[in-house]
């Protein structure tokens, strides 16, 4: 039983936060690996179960993929009628998001949190729905898999090699009120594929051969398990903190190591390294900024530092905390993160220090409870300051010396005032003494002082006079509570002198990141934004200031300096850039520089480098002042990324006028061409009937060029229809076998010199496409082959499938892309004929540039010369919602490739029956 009592404002936070959250419906999220684990028939099972306790159950979308088992469950539960979208001439069922609002169910079932919703919904994704549902009270049930996570989108690709394109944020998952792991072995989830279970037979040995290996499926399986336990640890810390539990539940081991200046701290992080390592358990770096971090030495300073930044590389979180006790600091924050061991070092210090001043790992382990504490001892060499380092903490002999003068000003004071006061009085003027010596010269010198003064009071003031023998026993009394008086005051009196200093040195950083980010946010030129940062941190650190942005090369330049920069500290500051790093004074890299250089980082990546050169290396290496210029730098790096998005968005809108107005009047072109083109062909096809010999001929060019005249304009209309948003891809189900078949019927006459092969799976099922777009694709894709390889070269065709979509490659064996132009040639007037006239036409088989033996060959951008075709091909094949990209062949040539998705089930198609 847990009799520990919640502390009230942290109690009254979580009531208003419970209150809040019961407005809003339950979230129950059936969370698995990968599909045909069993995550819906789970979902089932459990509505049946509050179903049957007489909940009102609906079932708002469900996905049985034709599995009888999970399909027997529905039996009995209300199915909310799915919503009819027409999008571009097909018809898509929905979730019906206003029926449930209006049915107003106590639980809904809804399946795939991650599903995309059809274009014309209210939301986009279904988990924006479920959002709208919560908020109207309902409980629901919905299914998960770990892959569409956004924070594992990327992990799953690398593990499986397949991008999944449908994500939730994690922030929905961490909502959820309750996740249950539905989980199965990776061989029984193969076994089910191959009987058919998950897929259907005709896709499910391909399925398996791709995604669903075993390799694959145990991965998937360590992610969702890692993810759920995860979710579980941050629910145990957060019922912790609800009722304000101090004590350590090891739930999971977490490692917290105490560093300090001295010099075995490097030792301590390499344990906490190894033992993190070894318990696969986060671990963390903390020190503690208590009052005697002010009397550092310059070289204790530095190391601290250093460690700091060692405990970085080593992977661990570091921070620093203040506080006038480090046990006290230690273990608060161990138990407010639920640390389960702390690792410390063994106490160099004599023994007769530690009894009169105490010890930290004494006080650790004495008040530690539930936490493990290791002692670690390092080389028993290193764990002792050297001579040289000793002598560079100086004795303040003067505040010894001064509080020797004072006590006796105060006993002559005494002397002179004896027979008019008390010696109660008398002892008063010692104490006041005591008091101004140690605000003025510290701790030693004010137990200097109250040692003094109980001695000079014996000696001067009590009888017997003028020696220390005591006549009166009652005065040992008197001593003694007047030199623990004292010292205990001298004590406080000097703690509370540095707790000063230090909220003083936080107030001057505090109100000096005040003022810099208050004349950032009101500053939108990037040029007065670097003066006003220059200006602030120069100030502040007592630097030279220099900060460096890119240019459009990604070259530094200084855009606002007065530290002087040659060529060996401009290449330490474009490594810092380049690598995203400090380098320079004070790190590990390049400290040979005379000043330190940080990235200044936004979030979407480095903009620039901060450069400040100190006149003593100390004012930036001590960890306060280094981290107040990470802050500095930071917060500079934001107002220029700021601007510069600003920047970015003026010239975005001057873009989209100027090509809205481009389009404009290619569209009023390519419409008043198209009468007096078909008049040309139409002429010229006359002349080639009625014509001989050259006549012929001169004929015969007219109709070609005027063909070819035709499909830029062609090429055009589609451009502009495209980016207008005016065509309409009607998908129906196709063999896809067909519309490479007409593709390559309209270019028969072309691709007579011109060997085809192609590559089409007999059993390719049906795919659902817009036959005269596609079409269209292939064929821009093959005037491109023809139009740049040279004659005979053969061109190949080939269709390959997965599980979820269709893939078609157009292969050449001609000159290839140059390398940074696949992404480019499917720009819009894009060419290549002018990067190969100056670089030489790419070789794919070599990797070089050889001199262009025909530089009028123009674009590799369709067929019309002009840089369209492949712009073309890349709308419709977006607006099918697939993706089109280029790479060079093996043994030269180039491969375009596209895909189009599997979205669906294919109508069953009746055998004809021969009579």
């Amino acid at each position: 039983m847990d009799n520990h009592r919640p502390n009230p404002d942290k109690l009254l936070s979580q009531i208003q936060i419970d209150e809040a959250r019961q407005q809003r419906g339950k979230f129950k999220i059936f969370f698995g690996a990968a599909a045909g684990v069993g995550k819906t028939y789970a979902m089932l099972d459990a509505t049946r179960q509050q179903k049957a306790k007489g909940k009102d159950v609906v079932i708002g979308m469900i996905e049985t993929h034709g599995r009888p088992e999970t399909q027997a469950l529905t039996a009995g539960l209300e199915i909310l009628p799915p919503k009819v979208i027409a999008y571009r001439g097909t018809a898509l069922r929905e979730f019906d998001l206003d029926a449930a609002l209006a049915r107003r169910p106590q639980l809904l079932l809804l399946d795939e949190l991650a599903h995309t919703n059809a274009p014309g919904s209210r939301h986009s994704k279904r988990w924006q729905d479920i959002g709208e549902l919560l908020a109207a009270g309902i409980e629901i049930y919905s299914t998960l898999n770990v892959q569409h996570l956004e924070s594992m989108n990327d992990v799953v690709a690398q593990i499986t090699g397949v991008a999944v394109r449908e994500t939730v944020p994690d922030s929905i998952l961490e909502q959820a009120d309750d996740v249950e792991l539905v989980d199965l072995p990776p061989d029984e989830l193969i076994q089910r594929f191959k009987e058919g279970k998950v897929y259907a037979p005709e896709m499910a040995e391909e399925a398996r051969r791709n995604f669903f290996r075993r390799g694959n499926l145990m991965a998937l399986r360590e992610l969702a398990l890692r993810r759920t336990a995860e979710r579980v640890d941050a629910q145990v810390q957060a019922y912790m903190r609800k009722w304000d539990i101090e004590e350590t539940w090891p739930v999971r081991e977490r490692i917290l190591v105490s560093l300090g200046p001295h010099i075995a701290a490097g030792h301590l992080l390499r344990a906490g390294k190894r033992m993190a390592t070894s318990l696969n358990a986060p671990w963390m770096a903390v020190y503690v900024e208590t009052p005697e971090h002010g009397h550092l030495s310059q070289a204790e300073r530095d190391r601290l530092a250093q460690m700091l930044r060692l405990a970085e590389q080593l992977g661990a979180e570091t921070t620093t905390l203040t506080g006038s006790s480090a046990s006290e600091e230690l273990l608060e924050f161990a138990r407010a993160r639920n640390f389960t061991k702390i690792i410390v070092g063994k106490p160099a210090r004599p023994r007769w220090r530690e009894a009169l001043f105490g010890s930290v790992v004494e006080e650790l382990v004495r008040k530690s409870g539930g936490i493990d504490v290791y002692v670690i001892t390092g080389n028993p060499a290193e764990s002792r300051p050297s001579t040289a380092y000793r002598s560079n903490r100086l004795i303040p002999w003067s505040g010894y010396a001064l509080a020797f003068g004072i006590v006796a000003l105060c006993t002559v004071l005494d002397a002179a005032i004896i027979r008019s006061f008390s010696l109660t009085n008398l002892v008063m003027v010692y104490l006041l003494a005591v008091i101004l010596i140690a605000a003025r010269y510290g701790l030693g010198p004010s137990i200097l002082a109250s040692i003094l003064s109980v001695l000079a009071f014996d000696f001067f003031f009590v009888p017997p006079y003028l020696t220390f023998a005591v006549s009166d026993s009652q005065y040992v009394v008197t001593f003694a509570v007047m030199l623990v008086v004292a010292i205990i005051i001298s004590t406080l009196t000097v703690r509370i002198q540095r707790q000063a200093d230090a909220a003083r040195q936080r107030e001057r950083r505090t109100a000096a990141l005040y003022a810099m980010s208050r004349e950032l946010a009101n500053t939108p030129d990037p040029q007065k934004l670097v003066e006003i940062a220059t200006k602030h941190i120069g100030e502040v650190m007592a630097s030279r200031v220099a900060i460096l942005l890119p240019d459009s090369s990604d070259r530094l330049i200084p855009a606002g300096a007065d530290l002087p920069l040659d060529p060996s500290e401009r290449a330490v500051a474009e490594w810092a850039f380049t690598h995203n790093q400090a380098a320079g004074l004070g790190t590990d890299t390049l400290p040979g520089s005379k000043a330190l250089y940080l990235p200044l980082t936004g979030s979407h990546g480095t903009v620039g480098v901060l450069g400040v050169q100190p006149a003593q290396a100390s004012q930036i290496t001590a960890p306060e002042q280094l981290h107040l210029l990470e802050t500095f730098a930071n917060q500079t790096a934001l107002a220029i990324e700021r601007a510069q998005l600003a920047e970015q968005s003026r010239q975005s809108q001057v873009q989209v006028e100027t090509e809205r107005m481009r389009n404009a009047l290619l569209s009023s072109m390519s419409h008043d061409l198209k009468t007096p083109l078909a008049a040309i062909t139409g002429a010229a096809s006359s002349l080639m009937e009625d014509s001989t010999g050259e006549c012929r001929d001169l004929a015969q060019t007219i109709a070609e060029e005027a063909d070819r005249l035709n499909r830029l304009i062609r090429n055009l209309l589609d451009m502009t229809r495209l980016e207008a948003g005016a065509v309409q891809v009607r998908k129906e189900w196709h063999p896809l076998e067909e519309v490479v078949g007409a593709a390559l019927t309209r270019l028969d006459e072309r691709l007579r010199s011109h060997p085809v092969t192609t590559h089409v799976p007999a059993d390719l099922p049906l795919v659902p496409l817009d036959s005269v777009l596609i079409e269209q694709v292939l064929v821009n894709l093959l005037e491109n082959a023809i139009k740049y390889t040279p004659a005979g070269s053969p061109i190949d065709i080939s269709v390959s499938i997965t599980v979820s979509q269709v893939l078609v490659q157009v292969a050449d064996r001609g000159p290839g892309i140059p390398p940074g132009d696949e992404e480019r040639v499917f720009d819009k007037f894009y060419q290549v004929s002018r990067a190969r006239r100056e670089r030489g036409v790419f070789d794919a088989r070599t990797g070089t540039g050889v001199p262009d033996s025909n530089p009028g060959r123009g674009a590799s951008n369709g067929g019309d010369g002009v840089g369209l075709g492949l712009t073309v091909c890349r709308g419709i094949v977006q607006a099918h919602g697939g993706r089109i990209w280029v790479e060079n062949r093996e043994g030269g040539g180039a491969c375009f490739q596209f895909t189009l998705p599997l979205e669906g089930k294919p109508p069953v198609v009746e055998p004809e029956v021969v009579p």
